[in-house]
């Protein structure tokens, strides 16, 4: 039973351990990619004060920094208080080994003494000696026997839990040196966190003077950007129902449906397969380009000059560098592609009755109909002449329902 209940102890232990590793490796991996994205905003906005490109940009982008500093800061937070556990994990098992250890020795200590006792070869012939009959005498033989194996196993076992503890001494050591080194990152974090949003209240300050025109300009841009994304909604519901009747043609059957009313994709067995496949990469779908950072989130939310000003995105809006590709979050079909302007082109990709939206490409390397793979190149994303910005508008929907991109990319 006590054997039971260290073996099922053990597992528990092990299980916790690899669990906290885990738990490390992803937020390291987080803490990276985080990093990364700080060092690509920082590139692109001394690109643009360079260039003097327009305030409204700047302040945009310095928005966009403070957020992702923000996130840095969380995960340092959220790393720190799993090292925490870990040392409490390690010193809990310290403990643990001490008493073992204390109960082993004291063991081993008293076994000594007690075969000190009976050292002399004589004690043990007369032990030999004095047994009843053979059988008696054959068993007491096993008894010595076992009893110096006994002996034999107790200092094994001292030996291996000394190293064992000597190992975890080792490790609570490194943890506490790691959490020290979090905590001075996280510390120095807050310290340039404090020096942006400073430097953000000084460029938001700057442009008070135009603040009319500046409210003017965002609510025109907020139009424009409803218009095309109600101009996009139709674009999709379309090209559902060209999909579907393609479908239907294909099938061999009648749908009830005609013209461009029809708002949901009608799945072959193949296209229930794809949707699956999509579905159960929900939250590890890579970035639609190699590299950048959220610019715009994805629903309503303060606009980044004036908070004031609710503005809506049925998309995330990513910022790259200029002259960056974007590519296919999953394999699918290419179905369809348009141009919603001179220099804004988009291409929708089919997964099954799921659809992903590319949104501001200013040059398309796919056709209509054309199978892609994971993360392969479809187009060259446009750059804004006027704010020297880079950006890639990316949806997700199922049918003509728009999905928070954000729950199905990895990271973000």
């Amino acid at each position: 039973m006590q054997k039971s209940v260290y073996i099922l102890f053990f597992l528990f232990w092990s299980t916790l351990v690899l669990a906290q590793t885990e738990a490390q490796k992803k937020l390291e991996q987080r803490k990276a990619q985080l990093l990364e994205e700080i060092r690509l905003n920082e590139r692109i906005l001394q690109e643009n004060k360079k260039k003097e490109k327009s305030v409204v940009t700047v302040i945009q982008q310095q928005k966009a920094k403070i957020e992702l500093r923000e996130k840095l800061i969380q995960t340092s937070e959220k790393q720190a208080k799993l090292l925490s556990d870990d040392i409490y994990t390690n010193q809990v098992k310290i403990n643990q080994l001490n008493r073992e250890l204390e109960i082993l020795k004291e063991d081993y200590a008293n076994m000594i003494v007690k075969s000190y006792k009976s050292r002399s070869e004589r004690s043990r012939a007369m032990f030999l000696l004095s047994s009843q009959n053979f059988t008696q005498a054959y068993k007491r033989i096993q008894y010595m026997k076992q009893y110096a194996g006994h002996r034999k196993n107790q200092g094994d076992e001292i030996k291996a839990k000394t190293t064992e503890l000597e190992v975890y001494n080792v490790k609570l050591g490194a943890l506490k040196v790691e959490k020290e080194k979090v905590i001075k990152e996280q510390e120095q974090e807050k310290i340039v966190l404090v020096k942006e949003k400073q430097e953000q209240e000084k460029l938001v300050k700057s442009i008070k003077k135009d603040q009319k025109k500046i409210i003017a300009d965002i609510k025109k841009k907020q139009q424009e950007a409803n218009e095309i994304d109600r101009k996009i909604q139709r674009l999709i519901r379309e090209a559902i129902a060209a999909e579907n009747k393609k479908t239907a043609k294909k099938e061999g059957v009648k749908t009830k449906s005609t013209g461009t009313s029809t708002n949901k994709i009608v799945l072959t067995a193949e296209g229930k397969v794809e949707s699956d496949n999509f579905k159960a990469n929900r939250g590890s779908l890579p970035w639609p380009v190699e590299k950048g950072f959220v610019s715009l989130k994805f629903g309503n939310q303060p606009h980044p000059v004036q908070p004031s000003l609710i503005v809506h995105s049925n998309g995330v809006e990513i910022t790259t560098e200029q002259g960056s590709n974007a590519r296919a979050v999953f394999g699918g079909t290419v179905m369809s592609i348009q141009i919603l302007s001179p220099v804004n082109k988009l291409v929708m990709i089919k997964h099954g009755d799921f659809i992903t939206v590319y949104q501001n490409l200013e040059t398309i390397s796919v056709s209509k109909g054309d199978k892609v793979n994971i993360k392969q190149t479809i187009g060259r994303i446009r750059t804004n002449e006027s704010t020297g910005k880079t950006a890639i508008k990316f949806s997700v929907l199922q049918n003509d329902t728009f999905l928070n991109p954000q729950s199905w990319l990895y990271n973000m």
